[in-house]
């Protein structure tokens, strides 16, 4: 999976990771800057993904320029699964088509411009989410999303660390919820991965 990664996605993710770093430094406004992972986290959740079980839907929701799913594309290609990916702001969904045409990955990939809430149920069963979006959003989503994984699926969702207070409730929630077991790892700004039981 690694070892062989298509040079047109090589060449996009590199194309995206310095417009991150740009948008960091240069005070593009917060809506506007990519806000994606960072490297070490997207090699992090296409091994997890990678994971997943063979049945059901994958799901991403926060789809910003594509840089994630570039990664969960590598672990779908692996698993001859297909990654829906949602975004809500029309100038980042433009910038995720960009990305998925530039890295050929069009195959693997089907990007949805809306809100992911009212549609995670038209999936049924559900192999792997991947959330990494506005935080007041993460215990609604996971409220819609968990029910519908089947058994041994996969829940994944960044910012677990970096927004520890901010998702304290939220994690707690997790943490107390009997259906799944949950781990935090300390990559990146935080990876809370939820396994349905």
């Amino acid at each position: 999976m690694f070892h062989h990664i298509p040079k047109a996605i090589l060449d996009r993710m590199r194309e995206l990771e310095e417009t991150d770093t740009r948008d960091r430094q240069d005070g593009t406004p917060h809506l506007k800057r990519l806000r994606q992972i960072p490297p070490e986290t997207g090699k992090t959740l296409a091994f997890i993904a990678a994971s997943a079980p063979k049945n059901g839907a994958w799901l991403e929701i926060g789809t910003s320029a594509g840089y994630s799913t570039l990664w969960l594309s590598l672990a779908a290609r692996a698993c001859g699964a297909k990654i829906f990916t949602f975004e809500l702001l029309p100038d980042k969904a433009a910038l995720a088509r960009e990305t998925f045409k530039k890295a050929k990955v069009e195959d693997v990939v089907e990007l949805k411009n809306g809100d992911a809430r009212g549609h995670i149920e038209d999936y049924g069963e559900i192999a792997l989410g991947f959330l990494d979006c506005e935080k007041e959003m993460y215990q609604e989503v996971y409220e819609r999303l968990t029910p519908h994984l089947v058994p041994g699926g996969l829940f994944i969702v960044d910012n677990a660390v970096s927004h520890e207070t901010e998702l304290a409730s939220f994690l707690t929630n997790v943490e107390n919820d009997e259906s799944i077991d949950s781990i935090i790892i300390p990559v990146g700004k935080g990876l809370l991965v939820c396994r349905k039981l």
